[in-house]
């Protein structure tokens, strides 16, 4: 019988293999089972860390109250699609929030489709929460392997932080896995030389600016050295594929700034957090460099310098308010960083590992000098995005290390790792010891982290001077545990608590302005708007009671407003987003906020509350003694005088349109 030869494989003119198109459905196969060269237990690794992720982001939705101020922006988008555009803060579009819309836009669209709640604001949260640590595992395996990639996304899933702000609704998860889009699109750039993935990269960097505005652009200067250095091409070719990636950054950046802008004022609302009513304002001011800083800024802005998570300086995300957030693999991190760079050192120009180590090393050292040294508005959960650095650093690291470690001469390698996850498990046992008192998860977590270090340290230099593989292995597993014991302590801690909204943060309070601080409160209405709760009580900065320029605004006020609405656009006028949410939230009307987030906002004018008084579209204000700002006394003078007190409710005037003259 005649044995046919098998087809020649595909080669190029040169004469050299041509790679073969995958088949059908081999995509999705690689998808469960890995690639072929991937280790047997690599991709069931993947698939139980996605389950951990998303196990810990959803856990016990019901409990997550979320941040009231966001919620009711996108409830609004829900009622108005012009409030949806424009991510305003009422329905009927008097003012915005502080921030760009489009995580608003995220939520809203689920919201849109599976009706307003918890669980529907909540799951793109989740989604692109995992979304990250899948990506991370991918670039971070592309050119380190299995065993770095899944170390990286484990300790991105089981970053304290990232958990708690995951489980909420904050914009920051949609920012962090927009920036790993734009940083997954740069690496294939450097490794093709090709334009088309570094316009991507721009594209994505763009809707992250569109997500929390400057915060997006920390990581742009890692960008550009990364590729203007390890990219592929000649130097000229490099810089022309760069400036169309900046083309394509500005322009994903801008647009709905300027949309927005060359829209006439009266046609649009207020741009919150700016003091001159435009969008750029807010860029360069109250979200640029105000929150670096702060109140002392030249540069027009809002930001008062309020800190959540410490003094400004160098220590500060070591501090009792933040180490247990996010410092746990920092040392480790900062160690791995230096030996890999000396580790890639004589490699060439466009050594693919030596970008991707300059790349997550610029963003981790970008990102912390950013938060440690800003002296603007700092919220704890902001660390969030520095996490994918610390990650990929502590997989690619451990690889690198454990590789000199092995073969490296002893005089200079045989000390690195030991000494590296050393430091690192003494610094997680000084944070356990903060809170050993708080509970026994995290004495529990305390214990194994001490004499899982030993263990490792201990096991890594006795099977490095005796041979012992096997040793040295279980060294490594060893170390893993005593790296990521307290940060899985912090993590389920925070799965298993209800999460406070306005400002977010994982496991026990340690002192400070850290967790406990904010809150989330406020009620979400039901889908047909109808009041679903209660809002009392005088909170200053959110929480589940609302207060406006020195005024209570009750359940019982709330109804009373509802019942003598008579036609008009807004239910009320109160001093501050944070009483507005609450109140847009219970009643499921729309409520003006003169004065944006601190109050202070130019948001109302006399001239413009009598002209809403004047068509009917407002009828009741919430005023008080002590008026913020020259606009508001004005405001409160005037209402007194020519308003009618509500002499149930302290604080509350009607106007009708012969009061407004």
């Amino acid at each position: 019988m005649t044995t046919l030869a098998p087809p020649p494989a595909p080669t190029t003119q040169d004469g050299k293999h041509r790679a073969v198109p995958p088949a059908p459905g081999s995509r999705l196969r690689r998808l469960f089972t890995g690639a072929p060269e991937d280790p047997h237990w690599a991709r069931p690794a993947l698939w139980a860390i996605l389950v951990l992720a998303t196990a810990l982001y959803a856990w016990n939705l019901s409990s997550i109250s979320g941040n009231t101020f966001y919620d009711a922006a996108v409830y609004s988008g829900t009622r108005s699609w012009k409030a949806f555009f424009f991510g305003a803060l009422d329905s009927g579009s008097f003012i915005t929030v502080d921030k760009p819309p489009f995580a608003l836009w995220v939520m809203g669209l689920s919201a849109r489709v599976f009706g307003y709640g918890t669980w529907q604001l909540t799951l793109p949260m989740v989604a692109v929460g995992t979304g990250s640590v899948a990506l991370l595992y991918r670039m971070v395996k592309r050119d380190f392997g299995a065993v770095a990639g899944t170390i990286a996304a484990l300790a991105l899933t089981l970053t304290p932080i990232t958990v708690a702000i995951t489980r909420d609704t904050n914009p920051d998860p949609v920012l962090v896995f927009l920036m790993l889009l734009g940083a997954a699109a740069l690496m294939k750039a450097v490794r093709t030389g090709r334009m088309l993935p570094l316009v991507w990269s721009g594209v994505a960097i763009g809707f992250a600016f569109n997500t929390k505005m400057m915060q997006a652009y920390v990581v742009l200067p890692a960008f550009f050295l990364v590729y203007l250095w390890a990219a592929k091409g000649s130097l000229g070719r490099r810089i022309r594929n760069l400036a169309a990636g900046t083309v394509a950054l500005v322009v994903s950046s801008a647009w709905w700034m300027v949309v927005v802008d060359l829209i006439p004022a009266s046609s649009r609302p207020y741009i919150g957090g700016s003091t001159d009513n435009t969008v750029w304002d807010l860029v360069i001011g109250y979200n640029g460099f105000g929150r670096i800083f702060g109140a002392s800024s030249s540069v027009g802005s809002q930001g008062n310098g309020a800190s959540f998570g410490g003094e400004a300086g160098l220590y500060r995300l070591f501090n009792s308010i933040m180490g247990g957030q996010s410092s746990w693999l920092i040392p480790f991190a900062l160690i791995a960083l230096i030996g890999g760079l000396v580790l890639r050192g004589r490699a060439p120009r466009t050594d693919a590992r030596r970008a991707a180590l300059m790349l997550w090393g610029g963003w981790f050292v970008l990102h912390y000098l950013t938060f440690a040294l800003a002296e603007g508005t700092f919220h704890p959960y902001y660390v969030t995005a520095m996490a994918p650095g610390v990650a990929a650093l502590a997989g690619i690291g451990g690889v690198l290390l454990h590789k000199g470690f092995r073969e490296g001469s002893a005089a200079k390698w045989a000390w690195v790792l030991p000494a590296a996850i050393a430091v690192s498990t003494v610094w997680a046992v000084v944070l356990l010891q903060r809170v050993s008192g708080s509970g026994t998860l995290y004495t529990v977590a305390e214990v194994m982290a001490g004499v899982a270090g030993a263990v490792a340290v201990i096991g890594l230099l006795l099977g490095r001077f005796t041979g012992r593989q096997r040793l040295t292995g279980i060294a490594a597993l060893a170390a893993v545990v005593a790296l990521l014991a307290g940060p899985a302590a912090y993590s389920a801690s925070e799965a298993t608590s209800s999460t406070n909204g306005t400002n977010p943060t994982a496991g026990p309070s340690t002192g400070g302005m850290g967790g406990g601080m904010g809150g989330g409160g406020g009620q979400r209405p039901s889908g047909d708007g109808a009041p679903s709760g209660s809002t009392s009580g005088s909170t200053s900065s959110g929480g589940t009671g609302t207060r406006s320029m020195g005024g209570k605004v009750s359940s019982a006020m709330i109804t009373y407003l509802q019942k003598h609405q008579d036609g008009a656009t807004w239910l009320v006028a109160v001093a501050t987003d944070q009483t507005a949410s609450s109140i847009i939230l219970e009643s499921g009307q729309p409520v003006i906020s003169m004065g944006g987030w601190s109050g202070s906002d130019n948001a109302m004018t006399l001239a413009k509350l009598k002209s809403q008084v004047k068509s009917g579209k407002l009828h009741y204000i919430v005023v008080s003694d002590s008026g913020q700002g020259s606009s508001n006394s004005e405001i409160s003078t005037w209402v007194k005088k020519n308003g009618t007190a509500v002499s149930a409710y302290g604080g509350l005037y009607r106007l009708d349109a012969s009061d407004a003259g």
